[in-house]
């Protein structure tokens, strides 16, 4: 029984080593999705050999992290082989085999269940994100200290996937700047790199794109569907990025004329 709890715990604790690792290369600037993909090819040792694999092995930062997500991976994987080997040459008979195969069929579903909640997911990113910005630098890049960054705006890097709501769109029709987001550049597919895009530019699947905005909107579109939902979230960013430029106006305003007062 030992060994299969000790089965269950190392498996938790992977699953809590990768999410940690990717929200902190998401603090890099690299888009969520590609972030978790990279997590786990390197825990793993999956090693899969694509674009994203290079901008997380050119970055220093991203670099530290995939060697420490190797060397866990492998203890990791390790622990679990030999806990499984455990569990099963010690059963003393075929009813004490199955039920044990019960018990790890009912902990996988039991931890499957947990990581695929969303209010689960949210509240662990919001933790996770939270500790890694008050005990780490993580958040510290080159570029920091030219664009002022502060903890609502970062730099960061969003691959386009066909059926989202940026996808095979100019750059007029999105109206990102309505959202308080600056597309920076675009990486295509086939090497050309768009530097300052136009308005005419055309965002493509493949795109990956550098980000200039508000973590969270540019968090919520890199999870925006197409259609009427997309149509939908963007009018409500656009409202949201109103009420902070209304805030941000007055608070300046109030500023000058207290500035105006003492001069």
């Amino acid at each position: 029984m030992a060994a299969l709890i000790s089965v269950l715990a190392t498996v938790t604790l992977s699953l809590l080593i990768t999410r940690i690792a990717s929200e902190a290369m998401v603090l890099t600037g690299l888009s969520a999705q590609a972030a978790q993909f990279q997590a786990r090819s390197a825990f793993t040792g999956a090693g899969f050999t694509t674009k994203e694999s290079e901008q997380a092995t050119n970055h220093p930062v991203r670099r530290q992290i995939i060697m420490w997500l190797m060397l866990l991976g492998n203890a990791g994987i390790v622990t679990v082989v030999s806990s499984l080997v455990l569990t099963f040459v010690s059963s003393t008979g075929s009813g004490q085999t199955f039920s044990r195969l019960g018990l790890l069929a009912v902990g996988f579903l039991a931890l499957w269940a947990i990581a695929t909640d969303q209010a689960f997911n949210r509240f662990l990113t919001w933790l996770v994100q939270w500790a890694l910005q008050r005990w780490t630098q993580l958040d510290v890049r080159d570029y920091a200290s030219l664009l002022r960054l502060s903890k609502d705006y970062t730099v960061s890097e969003l691959h386009v996937e066909a059926g989202t709501w940026l996808a095979n769109k100019r750059l007029e029709d999105l109206q990102l700047g309505a959202e308080g987001v600056v597309i920076l550049g675009i990486q295509r597919q086939d090497g050309i790199y768009v530097g300052a895009p136009q308005t005419k530019t055309l965002v493509v699947p493949g795109d990956l794109l550098t980000l200039y905005g508000r973590s969270r909107v540019v968090k919520n579109l890199d999870a925006r569907l197409g259609g009427a939902s997309g149509e939908k979230s963007h009018e409500a960013a656009i409202a949201e990025q109103k009420a902070v430029v209304d805030r941000e106006t007055l608070t300046d305003i109030t500023s000058a004329n207290q500035f105006q007062q003492m001069s």
